[in-house]
């Protein structure tokens, strides 16, 4: 039998006595919890008191089956127009955000919280509002007050919870971060309600599973993981979906974060996520550095929900956009090669300059 301490171990000595208290892991839920900040366990370190929340929920539960999901139509704005013209999120859609360090994926997510706030202030019911978790994992403390901070000066703090395992915090709270969240965001969508979760991000959570898997002696696979290191990711975002019209019509929405190496895509814990989501907008360095912000590669990135998430206005105006960029970007690379250009090859140059 393996035993996995969620708190501090160090008050913990031979001979202890350990009692079981015969129930399974569960999180405080509901409307209660908004505005707060709390750590994988539910319990607030924002120092407003004590959360007065009236229902509980298990952090691991069944997701959805086939039958109780409806297809991906409604959108989610971002307010970033390169996400929401050429790679559309639908509510109840799974987009992973993947790149590099120091690219700018925190800030899409940021960004997508932030522009919810002008569409909830429109005085919508609870049943249009999108409500928000943001899950931070094995970031610093400073970092999570600085978010705290810019939600609260943008007055979009009523509407999110922040779920908050820090670097500090032991490895079986950030593995469990997620799922609490994920908890806490099921709440909506089973009340016919709408919520955006945010995972930042979940190749810190592999590692603290690797780190948890290790000292409790499971067999090591590729990269010293747990040979379900894939399991650990596909039913924390399996659980996000569009409910049926007979179950709610809810929905949760889940933007997991990525990072990766030098780019590498093909590294073990990306290879693990992109087939389990619904696409994948890529940050690169390479545009980054060169002030193209988001620096989003429209190329790479995708969305397998597609225009079925655009409204038809959008649909009209976008349509041909992401032909365009590829375009441009096919000619740009041999422009470099002789001024001598035709009139529609300059069309599609000062074009594209315009777009990016």
């Amino acid at each position: 039998v393996g035993i996995v301490s969620s708190g501090s171990d160090t008050t913990i000595r031979e001979g202890d006595i350990v009692k079981r208290t015969g129930s399974i892991v569960d999180v405080p839920v509901g409307k209660a919890m908004l505005g707060r900040v709390v750590d994988a366990l539910g319990v607030p370190i924002d120092g407003k008191g004590a959360c007065c929340a009236a229902e509980r929920r298990r952090v691991e539960v069944k997701a959805p089956g086939i039958i109780a999901r409806k297809s991906v139509h409604e959108p989610v704005q971002t307010g970033l127009k390169a996400v929401d013209s050429l790679v559309p999120i639908g509510r109840g859609q799974r987009e992973l955000i993947i790149g590099d360090r120091q690219t700018g994926k925190t800030a899409i997510a940021i960004d997508t919280i932030l522009n919810q706030k002008s569409i909830n202030a429109q005085g919508t019911s609870d049943n249009e509002t999108l409500f928000r978790v943001y899950v931070a994992i094995g970031q610093k403390r400073n970092t999570i007050a600085q978010l705290v901070k810019i939600l609260t000066e943008a007055g979009a703090l009523e509407y999110t919870i922040i779920v908050a395992a820090t670097a500090s915090d032991p490895a079986p709270l950030q593995f469990m971060a997620p799922y609490s969240g994920r908890a806490m965001g099921e709440f909506s969508r089973d009340h016919g309600m709408h919520a955006l979760i945010i995972y930042d991000d979940l190749s810190k959570q592999s590692v603290a599973y690797r780190q948890m898997s290790l000292l409790l002696r499971r067999p090591p696979g590729r990269e010293a993981s747990p040979g379900d290191v894939f399991y650990l990711h596909s039913r924390l975002l399996e659980r996000a979906a569009k409910r049926s019209d007979q179950t709610g019509a809810g929905s949760l929405t889940a933007l997991p974060v990525i990072e990766t190496l030098a780019g590498d895509v093909s590294a073990y814990i990306p290879t693990n996520v992109i087939p389990i989501t619904d696409g994948q907008i890529f940050s690169e360095t390479e545009l980054f550095y060169r002030g193209v912000r988001p620096a989003i590669n429209v190329g790479l990135s995708v969305s397998r929900v597609g225009s079925a998430a655009q409204l038809k206005a959008m649909k009209q105006v976008c349509g041909t956009l992401k032909l365009e960029l590829a375009q441009y970007r096919e000619v740009s690379a041999f422009s470099k090669f002789g001024s001598d250009l035709d009139p529609s090859t300059q069309f599609l140059l000062h074009r594209g300059a315009r777009l990016t």
